[in-house]
């Protein structure tokens, strides 16, 4: 049988390619950007006599500036329509902020928007977060364009996703983008609350909604310069000493430009510094990687940054290795705490069936570095209220304390 007789086989037996789903549209035309006082006013008295909760939004210029400020803000409330609001020539937000009062926020993946929210004076009083509803209900995946097929049959476009928002004039294709974030979040909430509630779980959403309220960010991460990317290539305690002092030279040039570190200088250049390190200026000025412009500006800041490292005596460089805070990986408990790896076998036993009980992540049930900490370090009396209050302390919700406490306590005892 020929080859193409084989191919017709397979699209017989296969059927024609299923047709697109169509792209989501906006319902009205896109709105023009909001950037004088007037417009802003006139928004607000919109938002203020809508009815609902309101869909917010936010874009960054993540990889193109060393801030997370927000260069656009997408608001959409029924009777009000969409806002985008660029948020530059106003110092604060506080209007708005009025405007929508202690009506619910709508948001997706709120953690990316709140700091850069709170930031313009936008602080929510009570939020729903369409990707962690997504979670609760065990969706495979809570992507915004996802739930928006899942739930309506429509596509989303994302290629600007990555854009750098903080152009001007911001071209219309990205308007339309950015509208289109906001288009149907209230619509999609309504959906996600009827199927937390059908699950019996919109409770447990809400305590996670207003968990949220507080979130400040995550925490600061020690010694940020070890996550220079291909860094395990400079050996040595010298070398690494370079990477951490460029690295520090390159992040506050950034952080003083408002510039993202790696259009500074790459990572790779900073590792390529530390493995053949200049002796001189000529010589730094020689090297393939000082060809570009951007490199090149500020080559003094890195010869003086890789002759520091140089000169610093061998007590003051780094070790090899990051001091490690808390607990070893569990791979090495079995040798260094057989009990503990005991428990936390039965433990992970306990939180994949309460899981699959649930039908919910392991992760959304209860965080896995709570349990390790109980595993190596269990109270001294091990109860259902001892590890209720253990879990407690560690920013567990009562509806994670009330399923998981009383069985992570039995498999603590062990049988």
């Amino acid at each position: 049988m020929s080859d193409t007789n084989d191919e017709a086989d397979t699209e017989l037996a296969d059927g024609p390619a299923p047709e697109p789903a169509p792209l989501l549209e906006l319902r009205e035309a896109r709105p023009p950007v909001i950037e004088t006082a007037d417009a802003l006013h006139a928004y607000c008295r919109a938002v203020a006599a809508g009815s609902g909760p309101v869909a917010i939004d936010a874009e960054r210029a993540s990889g193109y500036k060393y801030s997370q400020r927000a260069y656009l803000i997408q608001v959409r409330r029924e009777g009000a329509g969409i806002g985008l609001i660029d948020p530059l020539p106003f110092g604060d937000l506080g209007e708005l902020q009025n405007a929508i009062g202690e009506t619910e926020w709508i948001l997706h993946a709120a953690t990316q928007d709140l700091m850069c929210l709170a930031e313009v004076g936008l602080r929510p009083h009570t939020l729903f977060d369409t990707e962690l509803a997504g979670r609760l209900l065990n969706l495979p995946r809570v992507g915004l364009a996802t739930l928006v097929e899942h739930f309506f049959g429509r596509t989303m476009a994302k290629e600007h996703s990555a854009a750098d928002w903080s152009t001007r004039p911001l071209p219309d294709t990205w308007l339309e983008y950015a509208a289109l974030d906001v288009e149907i979040l209230c619509e999609l909430r309504d959906l996600l609350a009827a199927e937390l509630e059908a699950a019996g779980k919109f409770g447990w959403a809400r305590q996670e909604f207003d968990a949220l309220l507080s979130f400040t960010g995550p925490p600061r991460r020690e010694e940020p310069w070890r996550r220079t990317s291909g860094m395990h290539k400079a050996r040595g305690r010298r070398p690494l000493g370079i990477v951490r002092s460029v690295w520090e030279a390159r992040d506050a040039i950034a952080q003083e430009r408002d510039v993202a570190p790696g259009r500074i200088l790459p990572d790779a250049s900073i590792v390529e510094l530390a493995i053949n390190p200049p002796q001189t200026l000529a010589e730094l000025k020689s090297m393939r990687i000082m060809r570009n412009r951007g490199p090149r500006r500020f080559v003094d800041q890195w010869m003086d940054a890789v002759a520091s490292a140089l000169q610093l005596p061998e007590r003051e460089l780094p070790t090899a290795s990051a001091p490690r805070e808390g607990l070893p990986p569990p791979r090495s408990w079995a040798d260094k705490n057989p009990p503990a790896a005991d428990r936390l076998g039965r433990c992970r036993e306990v939180v994949a069936k309460l899981s699959t009980e649930h039908d919910l992540p392991s992760e959304n049930l209860v965080s896995p570095a709570v349990v390790r900490g109980l595993a190596w370090d269990p109270p001294e009396t091990i109860s259902a209220s001892t590890v209720a209050d253990v879990l407690a302390a560690a920013g567990a919700r009562p509806w994670q304390i009330e399923l998981t406490a009383e069985q992570l306590a039995s498999a603590l005892v062990g049988p």
